[in-house]
C-alpha cells in the first residue's frame, strides 16, 4: 500500500467517525425508539393511540346545525352531544346512546367470542332502531335525534328491576319516552315507546312503523357455519314460523299476517324483537358486504305496529344464547330458532335426541362422554335392525353362487328374464333381496336428524375433549393459510378419523354383502364426497359419526359369531324343498316385480314381431 492510498483511506475514516459523531441519535430520541420498540413486542402498531376512552363520556362535539332547523318542530333535538348510559345485570350489559334513544350495544357478560373477547352481538353506527313521524311540515326521523336520559352517565345495577328513560322533547309537557327496563338477570330488555301530549302535533299517531338494523359481528371460528347459520326468523300470531336469508342475500314483504316476534338470529346467539299485539306489516332483507371481513351479515326490519290501548306501543327484546331449553323456557316459540331439521327430523330430535341428550347431562359428565354414551344408546336401540340386515346381506352372499349359474346359463343379454329367474330363487330360498336395505332406509332419518342436532347445539361451544379444543367447531390440525378446492383453508382431524374409519366399514360392509362389479367401489366415492362437506362441520358432529363406525364395527363382529352361514344355507335348501303354497297370497312387492316383468317381456316380444 503506498503512501497516497494509505492516506486516502485515512481521512475515508475521519470522515466516517465524524459523520457518526454527528448523526447520532439524541437522548429522547433513544428513549422514544425503546418505547416503540416495546409496543411492538405487545402487538400494537407503530403510532397507536395509547389513550384511554371513557364511552360513557361525549364521543363528539355537537354536530353544526341551521339555525332555521333549530326552529321546526323538535328542532332542539338536532343539536347535543351523543353520550352512552349502561344498564346491566346478571347476564347483559346494554349500552344507550342518546344519539337516537337507542340501545347501542348489547355484550353477553357470561360468554366470549371465539378468540376470548368480550361476547358484543353489535355496537356502533352501523345498528339502528327508530321510527318517522311527520310533525307538522316537519318530517322527524327518531334515529337521528338527540334524546335526554333519565339521569346523565347513570349505571343501574342491582337484583331489582331497573329502569331508565331516554326523552325526546318538543316542549316540557309534549314529549316522546324510549323507557327502558331490565331485571337482575336474564336476557330481556323491556322497552315502551310513550307519547305524551303530542295527538295534536304527530300525524298518524296511531301506528308507527320501527326501522330496525344490525350489522352481525363474526363470533365464532367457522366463518362458513357463522354464514349459513345467520339469517332473519320471524314468528306470527298463528303459530307460523319461517326463515330466509340463509343461504342468499334476500327480501320479503309480509302484509297478510302479523309477526308477533322476528329474530335477528346468528349461530350461537340471537337478538329478538317481540311485540305482543303483532307487528301488522313487516319489511324484512338480508344482504351480505363481502368485503367486510368483520361482519357476518346485514340484516333489516321495518316493522308496523298499532298503538296499545293505554296510549304505549310495548316492545320486548331478547338478547340471549341458542339453547334450546333456555329458549323453551322463555316461550312464545322461541325454541323454534334452532333448525332441528325438516319434517320426521324435528320430532325425531325434539322427542328423542333432546330428552335423553339433556338426561345425560345431569351427570356432569365431559361432553365427549356424553356425545359417546348417546351414541351407544343409539345404536343399542337400532341394533335389531342392524341385525336383520346383517342376516339379509347374508343369505345373499350365500345365494351369490347360484345367482352366477343363472346368470351364466341364462346370460347378460336378457336382463328381463334373468331378473325373472332371479326372482324365482328368491321365491323358492325365501329370501327378501331387499331385506338389507330396508333397516338401513329406516335409519336414515335418525342419520340425518344428528346431522342438524349437532351443528345448533349449544352446549357443545367451547367444550374441549381430548385434542378437540371447541366440540362446535371444527378441529384444524392443518391449517393451509389459503383456500384449497373442496377443502376450504384447513383439515379436520376427526373429519380425517371419520373419513378412513367409513372407507374401512365400507370395505368389510362389501365383503359381508358380496357386492361385485362397478357397485363395489360406488361405496367409496361417499365418503370423499363427506370429507370435503363435513370437513368444516363441527368436530363433535365428525366425533359421533367416527364412533357410529366404530361400534358398527363391533355389531358386526359380534353378529358374525351368532350368524353361520353354513346354517343359512342348509335353510335356504329346506326353503327351497318346500312346495309353493297356492293359497299364499304374494307380497305387494313380489307381485309388482312380476307384472313388471310381464309387461317387459310382452313389449319385448312386440319388438321381435315388428322387427321381423
Amino acid at each position: 500500500m503506498d503512501r497516497n492510498t494509505f492516506t486516502g483511506l485515512f481521512l475515508i475514516m475521519i470522515i466516517i467517525g465524524v459523520s457518526v459523531w454527528i448523526m447520532k441519535p439524541s437522548d429522547a430520541q433513544i428513549k422514544k425508539e425503546a418505547e416503540l420498540q416495546a409496543q411492538l413486542k405487545k402487538g400494537k402498531k407503530p403510532g397507536a393511540a395509547t389513550k384511554t376512552v371513557n364511552l360513557d363520556t361525549a364521543k363528539l362535539g355537537p354536530k353544526p346545525v341551521d339555525s332555521a332547523m333549530l326552529k321546526t318542530p323538535f328542532g332542539a333535538s338536532l343539536q347535543g352531544v351523543e353520550k352512552l348510559v349502561t344498564i346491566e345485570n346478571k347476564d347483559l350489559k346494554v349500552r344507550l346512546s342518546t344519539l337516537g334513544g337507542r340501545i347501542y350495544s348489547v355484550e353477553l357478560k357470561n360468554y366470549q367470542t371465539a378468540d376470548k373477547k368480550p361476547l358484543v352481538l353489535f355496537e356502533g353506527d352501523d345498528n339502528k332502531f327508530g321510527f318517522n313521524f311527520a310533525a307538522g311540515v316537519a318530517s322527524i326521523n327518531t334515529s337521528e335525534r338527540y334524546f335526554t336520559p333519565s339521569a346523565q352517565g347513570l349505571q343501574v345495577t342491582g337484583q331489582d328491576s331497573s329502569a331508565i328513560t331516554m326523552r325526546l322533547s318538543y316542549s316540557p309537557t309534549q314529549y316522546i319516552d324510549y323507557i327502558y327496563t331490565l331485571k337482575g338477570e336474564g336476557y330481556k330488555v323491556g322497552l315502551v315507546i310513550k307519547s305524551t301530549g303530542l295527538d295534536n302535533i304527530v300525524a298518524n299517531a296511531g301506528s308507527i312503523t320501527l326501522n330496525w338494523q344490525s350489522s352481525l359481528r363474526r363470533l365464532e371460528k367457522s366463518i362458513q357455519l357463522d354464514h349459513q347459520y345467520s339469517m332473519i326468523q320471524y314468528y306470527d300470531t298463528d303459530k307460523d314460523f319461517d326463515y330466509f336469508g340463509d343461504t342468499k342475500d334476500d327480501a320479503k314483504e309480509i302484509n297478510d299476517k302479523k309477526l308477533q316476534w322476528v329474530s335477528f338470529k346468528q349461530h350461537f346467539f340471537s337478538s329478538v324483537l317481540l311485540s305482543k299485539d303483532g307487528f301488522s306489516k313487516s319489511s324484512l332483507s338480508v344482504s351480505t358486504d363481502t368485503s367486510n371481513h368483520k361482519d357476518i351479515k346485514q340484516l333489516k326490519a321495518n316493522l308496523t305496529v298499532a298503538r296499545n290501548s293505554d296510549g304505549t306501543y310495548p316492545f320486548d327484546f331478547y338478547f340471549s344464547p341458542n339453547r334450546y331449553s333456555l329458549l323453551a323456557a322463555e316461550g312464545h316459540g322461541f325454541e323454534k330458532q334452532i333448525n332441528l331439521g325438516w319434517g320426521p327430523l324435528k320430532y325425531i330430535n325434539r322427542v328423542a335426541v333432546i330428552p335423553v341428550f339433556n338426561l345425560l347431562t345431569k351427570f356432569n359428565w365431559n361432553y365427549g362422554l356424553i356425545i359417546l354414551a348417546l351414541t351407544v344408546i343409539l345404536k343399542l336401540v337400532l341394533s335389531p335392525l342392524t341385525y336383520k340386515s346383517y342376516l339379509s346381506m347374508a343369505k345373499m352372499r350365500v345365494l351369490k353362487p347360484e345367482m352366477d349359474e343363472i346368470k351364466a346359463k341364462v346370460g347378460e343379454d336378457n336382463p328381463t328374464l334373468l331378473q325373472q329367474e332371479y326372482l324365482k330363487l328368491y321365491k323358492k330360498a325365501g329370501v327378501n333381496p331387499l331385506g338389507g336395505c330396508l333397516p338401513l332406509l329406516l335409519q336414515m332419518p335418525i342419520v340425518i336428524a344428528f346431522f342438524r342436532f349437532f351443528p345448533g347445539l349449544f352446549e357443545l361451544r367451547g367444550q374441549s375433549f381430548l385434542w378437540m379444543h371447541d366440540l362446535s367447531t371444527y378441529d384444524s390440525f392443518i391449517n393451509f393459510g389459503f383456500n384449497v378446492p373442496f377443502l376450504g383453508d384447513h383439515l379436520s382431524l376427526m373429519c380425517v378419523l371419520m373419513t378412513i374409519s367409513t372407507l374401512i366399514y365400507t370395505y368389510f360392509n362389501n365383503q359381508i354383502s358380496g357386492v361385485t362389479g362397478q357397485m363395489k367401489y360406488v361405496g367409496y366415492i361417499t365418503p370423499i364426497i363427506f370429507l370435503g362437506a363435513l370437513n368444516g362441520y363441527p368436530a363433535g358432529l365428525n366425533y359421533y359419526y367416527f364412533l357410529a363406525n366404530m361400534f358398527t364395527f363391533l355389531q358386526q363382529y359380534i353378529i358374525r359369531l351368532m350368524v353361520d352361514d353354513k346354517k343359512i344355507h342348509a335353510q335356504i335348501q329346506e326353503n327351497k324343498k318346500k312346495p309353493e303354497d297356492p293359497k299364499k297370497k304374494k307380497t305387494g312387492f313380489a307381485a309388482r316385480m312380476e307384472e313388471m316383468m310381464r309387461q317387459q317381456q310382452q313389449a319385448q316380444a312386440s319388438a321381435a314381431k315388428k322387427g321381423k
